[in-house]
């Protein structure tokens, strides 16, 4: 795992942290704000979002420059600052977040096809699961390859997939209509939208979705080549992504009316790009589309398995997750990982799964995992830990961090109580794992602060079980 050919550059990690954000996300973008919010709204959420994302940026940038021997963040930090049940607790949650987007993005892009095939349909067909089935496996068994060789390949898809996207926000410039944009401005004309306020809450889990994966870099901290390239890669990723996201969802409300975008079939870039263009414009960022979900769906394949090795690495999770096979890969953080997103694609045909149900459940469960990485870090910043000589970058860093813990706590009360109570019925069962691991170790699974932990998180999980059988909660 330390061999230099195995070791990634500053290219190639800020592409494994566009190739994470940049996945369907953003391409459903128009659909998604216009059904919960109007042009007003959606600027103060994005303002929001820009300072509470950034900070979150600076976080990870901050804490693998300081904290170097932390590798994998946003798990390690956790551990660091709460201890073993919080690290796993973060370690699960990011997991079964990225398997769960990789679920939605194979819906996704079978939804996209269905455009030109109608076979697929709404991407939970019984022809769509058989060929998402294809394409997973076929992905599992590229990276069973190497490491390094598919961070390449995510590369080129990532630069593919930008070049739509520029195209689009060329076209819709110059048919921005300011008139339209500005058109019953703070959406009081669609009274199901609800106050501003409550416009503001409920994009929040949007933009949440299409940020997923700032922290890409920090997961691969302990294969870049240079470490204060993991820090570099997330700001640099960040920025890039979130002028793309911006351009392409404010020129949408230029186009068409909050109505109109919120009818939208996603992918409804395609939608918005037809109707300035015609046809043309919708199958350019069809095909963008499906080059997008490719390559998202091979860094988060890489994300899945390594979240895994990591955790298994210093005995948090059990020892089977770090078995390696000769290039260098956690092959059985892999099958774990793809094993699942088999079950849950299989389940799709079952109970008709939609890309946007399943988005909201994988944001809701990466919550948790980006609250702890932001306590840890002002955590450090108050017990002035390697601030020692350095006074004045502690009180910044502590302004920072504690944007990012505000911001984290608002994600949470924007996501509603029937999106915690279906995490705690996703992060319950994941003790079994840790108890596994504490007893390869000899040691005992929960400290007395845990227990109640875990009891909170039980009764939150058999809460969440009865609501799912009566009814009043629903995927």
């Amino acid at each position: 795992m330390t061999q230099n050919t195995q070791k990634l550059k500053l290219g190639a990690l800020v592409a494994l942290v566009v190739g994470s954000m940049i996945g369907g996300g953003i391409f459903s973008l128009p659909q998604n704000m216009a059904a919960s919010a109007g042009a007003g709204a959606v600027l103060i959420g994005w303002v929001i979002t820009a300072i509470g994302m950034l900070t979150l940026a600076f976080v990870f940038q901050t804490l693998a420059n300081r904290k170097p021997d932390l590798d994998s963040g946003i798990y390690a930090y956790a551990k660091a600052g709460f201890g073993d049940y919080m690290g796993f607790s973060s370690a699960w949650g990011y997991w079964i977040s990225a398997w769960l987007g990789n679920v939605s993005y194979f819906v996704l892009l079978f939804s996209t096809l269905g455009y030109f095939f109608p076979i697929f349909g709404e991407g939970n067909t019984l022809a769509s699961i058989v060929c998402a089935s294809l394409v997973l496996w076929g992905i599992h068994f590229l990276v069973l390859m190497g490491i390094r060789e598919a961070a390449f390949i995510n590369l080129v898809t990532t630069i593919a997939k930008v070049v739509p996207l520029i195209v689009f926000i060329v076209i819709a410039a110059t048919a921005f209509k300011s008139g339209i944009f500005v058109d019953d401005f703070w959406g009081q004309g669609n009274l199901e939208l609800g106050s501003v306020m409550d416009q503001v809450r409920n994009m929040m889990l949007v933009t949440v979705w299409v940020f997923i994966g700032i922290e890409g870099a920090s997961i691969y901290s302990a294969r870049a080549e240079k470490r204060s390239d993991v820090g570099k890669a997330t700001v640099i990723g960040f920025l890039g992504v979130l002028l793309l996201l911006i351009l392409v969802n404010v020129l949408s409300m230029g186009i068409l009316r909050q109505p109109e975008l919120a009818g939208l079939q996603n992918p409804s870039m395609a939608g918005v790009l037809e109707h300035v263009v015609g046809r043309w414009g919708s199958v350019l960022i069809g095909v963008g589309l499906i080059i997008s979900l490719a390559g998202g769906l091979l860094a988060w394949t890489l994300l899945c398995a390594e979240i895994l090795f990591a955790g298994a690495r210093d005995h948090t999770m059990p020892a089977f997750l770090r078995k390696e096979n000769s290039k260098q890969v956690p092959a059985n953080a892999l099958w774990l990982s793809n094993g699942l997103i088999q079950l849950f694609l299989i389940l799709t045909l079952f109970n008709a799964s939609t890309y946007l149900s399943l988005f909201y459940l994988a944001t809701s469960m990466i919550l948790i995992p980006y609250f702890w990485s932001a306590a840890y870090a002002l955590l450090v910043a108050w017990r002035k830990d390697t601030y020692e000589t350095d006074p004045r970058a502690r009180n910044k860093d502590l302004l920072i961090a504690l944007v990012a813990v505000i911001y984290s706590v608002w994600l949470v009360y924007a996501g509603g109580v029937q999106y915690i109570l279906l995490s705690a019925l996703l992060y319950a069962p994941g003790a079994a794992l840790f108890a596994k691991a504490k007893r390869e170790q000899n040691q005992p699974v929960f400290t007395p602060l845990e227990k109640v932990i875990f009891a909170v998180v039980v009764a939150g999980a058999l809460i969440a079980a009865y609501g799912l059988y009566a009814g009043f909660l629903s995927l």
